[in-house]
């Protein structure tokens, strides 16, 4: 017989005789010595929506930092950065001084533009649409 062709009836039926026969099962053990083996609902999760929630596949749970943590992070990241930041500002202080912009004369500009001229007239020569 398949559990989906039972009522609801005989499914309250079965689940009390399931829980019966657990707690007689846990009786037997306490009187032969063992220990007490946990009931289904103390292992169960509990049923209010957002209590438990299964962590997703593949995936840890993220520890919490203490206030103690987070404070000793900080404070490593600001004497890192203080340390960086005096190299910083001496290199800074070397370029706070403008240097000239450099400036190509006519002459170079014209020999650029003979030289790339040349250079397309041989790519062209050779049946060539790019370089």
């Amino acid at each position: 017989m398949s559990i989906t062709t039972l009522s609801a009836q005989q499914l309250r039926q079965a689940a009390d005789l399931q829980e019966k026969i657990e707690t007689l099962q846990n009786e037997l053990d306490v009187i032969l010595g063992g220990e007490e083996a946990p009931t289904p609902a103390a292992t169960e999760a509990p049923t209010t929506p957002g209590v438990f929630e299964e962590p997703t596949k593949g995936r840890k749970r993220r520890k919490k930092l203490s206030a103690q943590g987070i404070a000793n992070i900080r404070a490593g990241v600001a004497k890192r950065m203080a340390k960086k930041g005096a190299k910083a500002n001496a290199a800074n202080v070397e370029e706070a001084v403008e240097k000239p912009k450099r400036k190509i004369s006519a002459a170079g500009r014209a020999a650029m533009a003979a030289a790339a001229k040349a250079r397309w007239a041989k790519a062209k020569a050779a049946g060539k649409t790019t370089l």
